[in-house]
Protein backbone atom coordinates (compact mmCIF):
# COMPACT_ATOMS: atom_id res chain seq x y z
CA UNK A 1 0.00 0.00 0.00
CA UNK A 2 1.34 3.14 -0.73
CA UNK A 3 1.64 5.88 2.12
CA UNK A 4 2.24 9.59 1.50
CA UNK A 5 5.50 10.41 2.37
CA UNK A 6 5.54 12.34 5.96
CA UNK A 7 9.18 14.06 7.34
CA UNK A 8 7.79 13.61 11.02
CA UNK A 9 7.02 9.36 10.82
CA UNK A 10 9.23 6.86 12.00
CA UNK A 11 11.75 6.81 8.11
CA UNK A 12 13.34 3.63 8.91
CA UNK A 13 9.57 1.92 8.68
CA UNK A 14 9.29 -0.51 5.80
CA UNK A 15 6.68 0.44 3.24
CA UNK A 16 6.64 2.63 0.06
CA UNK A 17 6.48 6.41 0.49
CA UNK A 18 5.13 8.69 -2.27
CA UNK A 19 7.54 11.66 -2.02
CA UNK A 20 6.47 13.20 -5.42
CA UNK A 21 4.49 12.27 -8.57
CA UNK A 22 5.91 9.47 -9.83
CA UNK A 23 8.74 9.34 -7.27
CA UNK A 24 8.27 6.30 -4.19
CA UNK A 25 10.69 6.00 -1.22
CA UNK A 26 11.19 2.85 0.03
CA UNK A 27 13.18 2.56 2.78
CA UNK A 28 15.45 -0.87 3.37
CA UNK A 29 17.34 -2.40 6.33
CA UNK A 30 20.95 -2.11 7.38
CA UNK A 31 22.61 -4.76 9.66
CA UNK A 32 23.93 -2.08 12.66
CA UNK A 33 22.54 0.06 15.31
CA UNK A 34 24.08 3.40 13.60
CA UNK A 35 22.29 3.45 10.18
CA UNK A 36 19.15 1.16 10.31
CA UNK A 37 18.01 1.85 7.02
CA UNK A 38 19.13 3.15 3.64
CA UNK A 39 16.88 5.23 1.54
CA UNK A 40 16.35 3.57 -1.91
CA UNK A 41 14.40 5.66 -4.45
CA UNK A 42 11.55 4.39 -7.44
CA UNK A 43 11.14 6.37 -10.22
CA UNK A 44 8.58 5.95 -13.16
CA UNK A 45 10.08 4.98 -16.58
CA UNK A 46 7.59 4.28 -18.64
CA UNK A 47 6.39 1.18 -18.36
CA UNK A 48 9.20 0.04 -15.86
CA UNK A 49 11.09 1.47 -13.19
CA UNK A 50 14.68 3.12 -12.09
CA UNK A 51 15.38 3.33 -8.80
CA UNK A 52 18.21 5.61 -7.22
CA UNK A 53 20.65 3.78 -5.19
CA UNK A 54 20.09 -0.46 -4.66
CA UNK A 55 20.58 -1.12 -1.20
CA UNK A 56 22.96 -3.73 1.04
CA UNK A 57 22.62 -7.17 -0.81
CA UNK A 58 21.06 -8.74 2.34
CA UNK A 59 18.24 -11.22 2.19
CA UNK A 60 15.86 -8.88 3.99
CA UNK A 61 16.60 -5.92 2.08
CA UNK A 62 15.65 -7.76 -1.31
CA UNK A 63 12.43 -8.96 0.38
CA UNK A 64 11.48 -5.51 2.12
CA UNK A 65 12.51 -4.06 -1.92
CA UNK A 66 10.35 -6.93 -3.24
CA UNK A 67 7.03 -6.41 -0.81
CA UNK A 68 7.67 -2.30 -1.08
CA UNK A 69 7.30 -2.54 -5.00
CA UNK A 70 4.38 -4.66 -4.75
CA UNK A 71 2.64 -1.73 -3.29
CA UNK A 72 2.70 -0.23 -6.88
CA UNK A 73 1.82 -3.22 -8.75
CA UNK A 74 5.54 -3.64 -9.74
CA UNK A 75 8.24 -5.86 -8.93
CA UNK A 76 11.81 -6.66 -9.38
CA UNK A 77 11.49 -7.34 -12.81
CA UNK A 78 10.31 -3.97 -13.40
CA UNK A 79 13.52 -2.35 -12.91
CA UNK A 80 15.32 -1.49 -15.94
CA UNK A 81 18.21 0.05 -14.51
CA UNK A 82 19.78 1.52 -10.50
CA UNK A 83 21.59 5.03 -11.07
CA UNK A 84 24.15 4.63 -7.86
CA UNK A 85 24.89 7.62 -6.37
CA UNK A 86 28.36 5.91 -4.76
CA UNK A 87 29.97 2.61 -4.30
CA UNK A 88 29.70 2.12 -0.48
CA UNK A 89 28.24 -1.28 0.05
CA UNK A 90 24.57 0.03 1.49
CA UNK A 91 24.08 1.82 -1.87
CA UNK A 92 25.80 -0.54 -4.62
CA UNK A 93 25.77 -4.20 -3.56
CA UNK A 94 22.51 -5.22 -3.64
CA UNK A 95 21.92 -3.68 -7.51
CA UNK A 96 25.25 -5.53 -8.33
CA UNK A 97 23.37 -9.02 -7.16
CA UNK A 98 20.18 -8.22 -8.69
CA UNK A 99 21.31 -7.33 -12.06
CA UNK A 100 22.85 -11.05 -12.28
CA UNK A 101 19.50 -12.21 -11.92
CA UNK A 102 17.34 -9.71 -13.67
CA UNK A 103 19.10 -8.26 -16.27
CA UNK A 104 18.86 -4.61 -15.37
CA UNK A 105 21.58 -1.89 -16.23
CA UNK A 106 23.66 -0.42 -13.49
CA UNK A 107 25.10 2.87 -13.49
CA UNK A 108 27.43 4.57 -11.20
CA UNK A 109 29.80 7.93 -11.35
CA UNK A 110 33.27 7.63 -13.13
CA UNK A 111 34.95 8.89 -9.89
CA UNK A 112 34.19 5.50 -8.41
CA UNK A 113 36.36 3.58 -11.05
CA UNK A 114 39.57 3.76 -8.86
CA UNK A 115 37.97 2.43 -5.94
CA UNK A 116 36.14 -0.66 -7.62
CA UNK A 117 39.68 -1.53 -9.23
CA UNK A 118 41.11 -1.18 -5.35
CA UNK A 119 38.33 -3.52 -4.62
CA UNK A 120 39.24 -6.63 -7.49
CA UNK A 121 42.21 -7.13 -5.37
CA UNK A 122 42.82 -9.65 -2.82
CA UNK A 123 42.33 -7.68 0.67
CA UNK A 124 46.44 -8.12 1.58
CA UNK A 125 47.02 -6.16 -1.33
CA UNK A 126 44.19 -3.40 -0.53
CA UNK A 127 46.41 -0.85 1.79
CA UNK A 128 45.09 2.52 0.66
CA UNK A 129 42.36 2.89 4.31
CA UNK A 130 44.82 0.87 6.35
CA UNK A 131 47.55 3.53 5.06
CA UNK A 132 45.92 6.65 6.25
CA UNK A 133 45.32 4.56 9.68
CA UNK A 134 49.04 4.29 10.17
CA UNK A 135 49.89 8.16 8.70
CA UNK A 136 47.43 9.28 11.33
CA UNK A 137 49.08 6.98 14.46
CA UNK A 138 46.22 4.41 14.67
CA UNK A 139 48.55 1.41 14.64
CA UNK A 140 46.06 0.04 17.68
CA UNK A 141 43.37 0.24 15.14
CA UNK A 142 45.01 -0.95 12.43
CA UNK A 143 46.02 -4.12 14.38
CA UNK A 144 41.98 -4.74 15.34
CA UNK A 145 41.02 -4.57 11.99
CA UNK A 146 43.46 -6.77 10.22
CA UNK A 147 42.65 -9.27 13.41
CA UNK A 148 38.47 -9.01 12.94
CA UNK A 149 38.24 -8.21 9.07
CA UNK A 150 35.50 -9.56 7.46
CA UNK A 151 35.80 -12.09 4.77
CA UNK A 152 36.35 -10.77 0.67
CA UNK A 153 33.25 -10.92 -1.32
CA UNK A 154 34.29 -9.71 -4.29
CA UNK A 155 31.39 -10.85 -6.13
CA UNK A 156 29.22 -7.50 -4.63
CA UNK A 157 31.69 -5.20 -6.60
CA UNK A 158 31.29 -6.40 -9.84
CA UNK A 159 31.96 -3.39 -12.46
CA UNK A 160 28.66 -1.45 -13.40
CA UNK A 161 27.26 -1.25 -16.87
CA UNK A 162 28.13 2.66 -17.72
CA UNK A 163 29.93 5.00 -16.32
CA UNK A 164 27.86 8.56 -15.41
CA UNK A 165 29.76 11.55 -16.18
CA UNK A 166 29.60 15.19 -14.49
CA UNK A 167 26.48 17.09 -16.11
CA UNK A 168 24.98 13.66 -17.49
CA UNK A 169 21.22 14.30 -18.17
CA UNK A 170 19.19 10.91 -17.87
CA UNK A 171 16.27 11.06 -19.31
CA UNK A 172 13.31 8.73 -17.70
CA UNK A 173 9.71 7.40 -19.32
CA UNK A 174 10.36 9.17 -22.68
CA UNK A 175 7.46 10.26 -24.10
CA UNK A 176 5.31 9.21 -21.10
CA UNK A 177 3.16 11.44 -18.91
CA UNK A 178 6.11 10.57 -16.51
CA UNK A 179 8.83 12.01 -18.51
CA UNK A 180 11.47 13.38 -16.16
CA UNK A 181 15.65 14.46 -17.32
CA UNK A 182 17.90 13.60 -13.93
CA UNK A 183 21.16 15.94 -13.99
CA UNK A 184 24.13 14.01 -12.55
CA UNK A 185 26.06 16.46 -10.51
CA UNK A 186 29.76 14.65 -9.52
CA UNK A 187 30.21 15.99 -5.89
CA UNK A 188 33.40 13.98 -4.69
CA UNK A 189 34.04 14.42 -0.73
CA UNK A 190 32.24 11.54 0.94
CA UNK A 191 33.73 8.78 -1.94
CA UNK A 192 35.66 10.67 -5.18
CA UNK A 193 32.69 9.30 -7.67
CA UNK A 194 29.84 10.38 -5.39
CA UNK A 195 27.47 12.19 -7.63
CA UNK A 196 23.90 13.13 -6.89
CA UNK A 197 21.00 13.35 -9.34
CA UNK A 198 18.97 16.55 -9.56
CA UNK A 199 15.53 17.10 -10.99
CA UNK A 200 15.57 20.77 -11.46
CA UNK A 201 11.78 20.51 -13.10
CA UNK A 202 10.06 18.39 -10.30
CA UNK A 203 12.66 21.01 -7.66
CA UNK A 204 13.87 17.12 -5.95
CA UNK A 205 17.54 16.66 -5.20
CA UNK A 206 18.25 12.71 -4.69
CA UNK A 207 21.22 13.20 -2.47
CA UNK A 208 23.02 10.02 -1.88
CA UNK A 209 24.94 10.88 1.17
CA UNK A 210 26.49 13.72 -0.12
CA UNK A 211 24.01 16.08 1.96
CA UNK A 212 22.01 14.10 4.80
CA UNK A 213 19.12 15.14 6.93
CA UNK A 214 20.36 14.31 10.46
CA UNK A 215 23.96 13.64 10.14
CA UNK A 216 27.33 14.51 8.74
CA UNK A 217 28.25 12.17 5.94
CA UNK A 218 31.67 10.54 6.54
CA UNK A 219 34.67 11.46 4.63
CA UNK A 220 37.38 9.40 3.09
CA UNK A 221 35.88 6.29 3.94
CA UNK A 222 37.04 4.21 0.74
CA UNK A 223 39.46 1.98 -0.76
CA UNK A 224 41.14 4.62 -2.89
CA UNK A 225 40.51 7.71 -0.95
CA UNK A 226 41.26 11.61 -2.34
CA UNK A 227 43.94 13.13 -1.16
CA UNK A 228 41.91 15.80 0.52
CA UNK A 229 38.42 14.81 0.85
CA UNK A 230 36.91 17.60 3.36
CA UNK A 231 38.57 20.58 0.93
CA UNK A 232 36.36 18.41 -1.83
CA UNK A 233 33.31 18.08 0.20
CA UNK A 234 33.25 21.73 0.87
CA UNK A 235 34.05 22.51 -2.32
CA UNK A 236 30.81 20.16 -3.43
CA UNK A 237 28.93 21.61 -0.93
CA UNK A 238 29.37 24.53 -2.34
CA UNK A 239 28.74 23.76 -5.79
CA UNK A 240 25.05 22.36 -4.93
CA UNK A 241 24.30 25.46 -2.94
CA UNK A 242 24.72 27.43 -5.89
CA UNK A 243 22.01 25.39 -7.50
CA UNK A 244 18.20 25.73 -7.18
CA UNK A 245 17.06 24.88 -3.95
CA UNK A 246 14.83 21.83 -3.69
CA UNK A 247 13.53 19.07 -1.85
CA UNK A 248 16.13 16.97 -0.35
CA UNK A 249 15.37 13.13 -1.13
CA UNK A 250 18.77 11.75 1.16
CA UNK A 251 20.20 8.31 1.65
CA UNK A 252 19.05 8.16 4.80
CA UNK A 253 16.96 10.38 7.45
CA UNK A 254 13.63 11.95 6.01
CA UNK A 255 12.82 13.81 3.41
CA UNK A 256 11.39 17.08 3.16
CA UNK A 257 13.74 19.59 3.73
CA UNK A 258 14.94 22.68 1.59
CA UNK A 259 18.92 21.69 0.20
CA UNK A 260 20.12 24.83 0.84
CA UNK A 261 19.01 24.88 4.35
CA UNK A 262 21.25 21.67 5.43
CA UNK A 263 23.74 22.69 2.86
CA UNK A 264 24.47 25.77 5.14
CA UNK A 265 24.51 23.79 8.65
CA UNK A 266 27.33 21.53 6.92
CA UNK A 267 28.98 24.25 5.86
CA UNK A 268 28.98 25.31 9.38
CA UNK A 269 29.41 22.55 11.18
CA UNK A 270 32.54 21.95 9.40
CA UNK A 271 33.61 25.57 10.53
CA UNK A 272 33.15 24.55 14.21
CA UNK A 273 34.89 21.55 13.87
CA UNK A 274 38.10 23.05 12.51
CA UNK A 275 37.98 25.33 14.65
CA UNK A 276 38.03 22.59 17.65
CA UNK A 277 40.63 20.72 15.82
CA UNK A 278 42.65 23.73 15.59
CA UNK A 279 42.47 23.58 19.21
CA UNK A 280 43.51 20.48 20.37
CA UNK A 281 46.92 20.78 17.71
CA UNK A 282 47.70 24.12 20.10
CA UNK A 283 46.89 21.82 23.08
CA UNK A 284 49.59 19.71 21.55
CA UNK A 285 48.27 16.93 20.18
CA UNK A 286 49.89 15.88 16.81
CA UNK A 287 48.48 12.88 15.07
CA UNK A 288 45.17 12.48 13.71
CA UNK A 289 44.66 9.51 16.31
CA UNK A 290 45.77 12.11 18.80
CA UNK A 291 43.39 14.58 18.24
CA UNK A 292 40.14 12.25 17.15
CA UNK A 293 40.89 11.17 20.87
CA UNK A 294 40.31 14.32 22.34
CA UNK A 295 37.07 15.22 20.08
CA UNK A 296 33.29 14.36 20.94
CA UNK A 297 31.02 12.66 18.46
CA UNK A 298 28.27 11.93 16.91
CA UNK A 299 25.32 14.00 18.27
CA UNK A 300 25.75 12.97 21.33
CA UNK A 301 28.84 14.26 22.54
CA UNK A 302 30.76 10.92 22.42
CA UNK A 303 33.98 10.37 24.31
CA UNK A 304 36.61 8.64 21.20
CA UNK A 305 36.95 5.62 23.50
CA UNK A 306 33.52 4.92 24.12
CA UNK A 307 33.02 4.64 20.36
CA UNK A 308 33.34 0.86 18.39
CA UNK A 309 36.10 -0.28 16.13
CA UNK A 310 34.45 1.55 13.29
CA UNK A 311 33.68 4.73 14.51
CA UNK A 312 36.79 5.12 15.96
CA UNK A 313 38.45 4.94 12.26
CA UNK A 314 35.50 6.94 10.72
CA UNK A 315 36.46 9.22 13.51
CA UNK A 316 40.59 9.06 12.92
CA UNK A 317 40.08 9.15 9.13
CA UNK A 318 38.00 12.61 9.30
CA UNK A 319 40.14 14.20 11.88
CA UNK A 320 42.91 13.51 9.25
CA UNK A 321 40.77 15.16 6.54
CA UNK A 322 40.18 18.37 8.67
CA UNK A 323 44.24 18.59 9.84
CA UNK A 324 44.74 18.24 6.13
CA UNK A 325 42.36 21.34 5.42
CA UNK A 326 44.03 23.42 8.42
CA UNK A 327 47.27 22.49 6.64
CA UNK A 328 46.21 23.62 3.56
CA UNK A 329 44.78 26.88 5.14
CA UNK A 330 48.59 27.57 6.16
CA UNK A 331 47.37 27.03 10.00
CA UNK A 332 49.25 24.42 11.19
CA UNK A 333 52.65 22.75 9.56
CA UNK A 334 52.81 19.18 8.84
CA UNK A 335 56.24 17.02 9.04
CA UNK A 336 56.47 13.35 8.25
CA UNK A 337 58.00 11.41 10.76
CA UNK A 338 58.36 7.81 10.63
CA UNK A 339 55.68 7.11 8.34
CA UNK A 340 53.37 9.33 10.75
CA UNK A 341 52.34 12.83 10.26
CA UNK A 342 52.65 15.10 12.74
CA UNK A 343 51.05 18.45 12.90
CA UNK A 344 51.74 21.80 15.14
CA UNK A 345 50.33 24.95 15.10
Amino acid sequence: MIVEDDPAGDWTAAGIYRCAPGVYRIPLPLPNDGLRAVNVYALADGGGLTLVDAGWALDQAREALASALGGIGAGLPDVRRFLVTHIHRDHYTQAVVLRREFGMRVALGRGEQPGLEELSKPRRERRGQLEQLLRAGAHEIVRQLERFAPPDNPAEYEFPDEWIDDGARILLGEGSPDQRVLEAVATPGHTQGHVVFADPVGELLFSGDHVLPRITPSLGLEPAPGRSPLADFLTSLELVRSRPDAVLLPAHGPTGMRVHQRVDELIAHHAKRLDTTLAAVQDGHSTGYEVAGVLLWTRRDTPFADLDLFNRMLATIETSAHLEVLAERELVTVEDRDGIRHYTS
